[in-house]
């Protein structure tokens, strides 16, 4: 069964005419019902964990300082949401989500949050709406519990995943794989173990061709016993905060070769869905629902 990790937390309210479309929260997991994709049963609820599982990752001091509200005000204003005590506990109750998807992969394969991607959280600082890295948290969980080994980190927002670089900059366990906007924020890119910097206006064809030369390459070097996929749909020609040109079709036969390279590999993959901007909120639901759909007819 493809477990997704789900809580209403997820949901969180906003100033109005805040650029954040946090309404997607909703409306994917009651799209994925209503067309019949998921059923309540592939939903699970995940919770506050244990704080442990975060310093493995981040730095205790900037943990306490976003859990007691107490970070300095440039700091918090980098994050880009207003912080209070619930918005903390949702971005908590979001990388528990992973950690337990993360398990869940292992059992069934493939795994999803309808959140997460959290991947501008550094270690010791949290920036653009990212405050703890839900993927960076769950690879080291599987490998501190000694259930993987080495981790592969396919990131495909259009944003570089500069959190995870830094987290795992050296960390040999952990590859870091980032394919992003060239002139995109961050505007000064951290190092990921790779890194592919596309122009601006790339169109499917490019993209597809870069990604179908580069992935099936990078599993034969690393040899992944575990592959999280950060599947943002800010790749959307109609996004706001993208510079691509990604049609809606072009992204699905992104996610249809990420995930059926995984499947055939046999190796367990986690998926966050990361960012996604386009004006209107149906063009995010579907592209999201499309990875969601395309898990079902792969994997089970």
């Amino acid at each position: 069964m493809l477990k997704i990790a789900y809580h209403p937390i997820y949901k969180h309210p906003l100033p109005k005419g805040h650029r954040f479309p946090m309404e997607k929260y909703d409306l994917l997991p009651q799209q994925l019902l209503y067309e019949g994709t998921c059923t309540t049963e592939n939903f699970f609820e995940p919770k506050i964990p244990n704080n442990k599982h975060f310093f493995s990752v981040h730095d205790p001091e900037y943990f306490f300082e976003l859990l007691n509200i107490t970070l300095p005000q440039k700091a918090a204003r980098k994050i880009g949401f207003p912080l209070s005590e619930v918005l903390i506990e949702r971005e908590m109750i979001i990388a528990d989500g992973t950690i337990k998807a993360s398990e869940f992969a292992l059992q069934y394969g493939i795994t999803m949050n309808i959140a997460g991607g959290t991947h501008h959280a550094f270690s010791n600082r949290g920036e653009a709406f990212c405050m703890l890295n839900d993927q960076a948290i769950g690879a080291k969980y599987l490998q501190n519990k000694g259930l993987v080994s080495k981790v592969l980190v396919v990131d495909l927002d259009v944003h570089q995943g500069n959190g995870t670089a830094e987290i795992f900059g050296n960390d040999s366990s952990v590859f870091t794989f980032s394919m992003h906007g060239k002139s995109n924020y961050p505007f000064v890119k951290e190092k990921s173990d790779l890194d592919i910097a596309l122009e601006n206006n790339t169109k499917d064809d490019k993209y597809l061709s870069t990604l179908k030369n580069t992935l099936p390459k990078l599993i034969l070097q690393e040899k992944p016993d575990f592959i999280y996929y950060l599947c943002g749909v800010d790749v959307l020609e109609t996004d706001k905060l993208g510079k691509l040109a990604l049609t809606v079709e072009g992204c699905k036969e992104r996610d249809y070769f990420v995930l059926q390279t995984c499947f055939n590999n046999k190796i367990p993959v986690m998926c966050s869905m990361g960012g996604g901007y386009s004006k209107d909120i149906n063009i995010i639901v579907n592209a999201h629902a499309n990875t969601f759909r395309l898990a079902q007819e792969i994997y089970f």
